[in-house]
């Protein structure tokens, strides 16, 4: 297992591989009568508001869930990666997000097909394509992973990927299916929360979520989901993953903050869902939590995952941090921005036809 000291002691390398997949999760605190747990238990109303929910999802959609507009994006080529500073920051869609720290580069769950979905006939479709191809992209440095939601784990874009990254950085259990997709063993390292290491100058360290993982009807919760802290120098970014709001955000503000960027999960939420989805004024929330000095949402403008329409949450994010004095970042899909001084937000979305 990996040694935990403070992100200002970072360690080194990383864990050992387990001799077989189960033994790093038996050991896990989180690991509880075969299947990982949340902190703090599902309230009991859960299952039966979600299904309502997604009854509605799939019979009484609204139209503005998908603009019928273009979503402006600002092409990315290889040379523009290679003349971009240290620190920049592309947004590629929903929750992939590339990052150039000490001269590599380093993405966030890279989802590049076009549908969120185990088949790409059926369900939720893209917005618009990726900013730049997976063959254009530079070598990847490592591959950030906060859980195997279809919506954050893409395994065509993993199997292409695969030659091109180094390593591919998970928390537990998620490692595993990706050997089993093809991945080198030598390239996976998996974490569980509070555990940290560091990949070239770059720290990374493995922190709590409140959500669930999956991705067929027998596997729920057989593999761990989390949130990221990704440090470089003095600068230090919270990458969310997915989740509801709870009272962890403040343990990893105290433990890692201050931060200079928080990639906060805005989008995809729902009444029913509030265990594992955050509202908008929960993200803010989160966001003022871990003492973070300006918002990135994520989690948005890609994808229709839920009953809300598709700019709600870029307009209610936009309005909750007017009101509480806190700098947002809304790049445009493809826009470099610098992880230490965002560009003022853009309304962007306003200029796209909703319905």
């Amino acid at each position: 297992m990996a040694h935990i000291e403070p992100m200002d002691q970072p360690t080194r390398g990383f864990p050992p591989s387990p001799a077989n997949p189960g033994d790093a999760r038996l050991a896990s605190p989180q690991w509880v009568e075969g299947r990982f747990r949340n902190k703090v238990p599902a309230p009991p109303t859960v299952s039966r508001e979600n299904r309502t929910t997604l009854w509605d999802f799939f019979f009484n959609k609204p139209k503005d869930t998908v603009p019928h507009g273009t979503i402006p994006v600002q092409a990315i080529t290889r040379a523009d990666l290679d003349a971009a500073p240290n620190h920049s920051l592309w947004r590629l869609g929903h929750s992939t997000v590339l990052m150039k720290l000490g001269g590599a580069f380093f993405l966030t769950d890279p989802v590049f097909s076009k549908r969120a979905s185990p088949v790409q006939w059926f369900g939720p479709r893209r917005f618009h394509a990726p900013p730049i191809s997976i063959e254009d992209l530079p070598p990847i440095r490592a591959v950030i992973l906060s859980h195997d939601h279809y919506d954050h784990l893409d395994k065509a874009a993993i199997r292409k990927l695969a030659p091109k990254v180094q390593d591919f950085i998970t928390p537990l259990g998620v490692g595993q299916r990706l050997i089993r997709w093809g991945v080198p063993a030598a390239k996976v390292h998996e974490f569980d929360w509070w555990q940290e290491t560091s990949v070239d100058g770059v720290r990374l360290a493995c922190t709590p979520a409140q959500h669930f993982s999956g991705r067929s009807l027998r596997d729920g919760n057989s593999t761990l989901w989390c949130s990221w802290v990704i440090a470089h120098g003095d600068t230090r970014i919270f990458f969310s993953g997915d989740g509801g709001y709870f009272d962890g955000f403040r343990d990893i503000g105290l433990r890692h903050g201050p931060f200079d960027l928080s990639l906060m999960e805005d989008g995809a939420y729902n009444a029913a869902w509030p265990y594992v989805h955050m509202a908008p004024e929960q993200s803010v929330q989160a966001h003022v939590d871990l003492d973070a000095k300006v918002m990135l949402p994520i989690h948005n403008g890609t994808f229709d995952l839920s009953m809300h329409a598709w700019f709600d949450p870029f307009e209610r994010v936009t309005m909750l941090a007017g009101e509480r004095g806190v700098r947002l970042a809304t790049p445009r899909i493809g826009q470099r921005i610098d992880i230490g001084d965002p560009p003022p937000a853009e309304s962007w979305w306003r200029g796209v036809d909703p319905a």
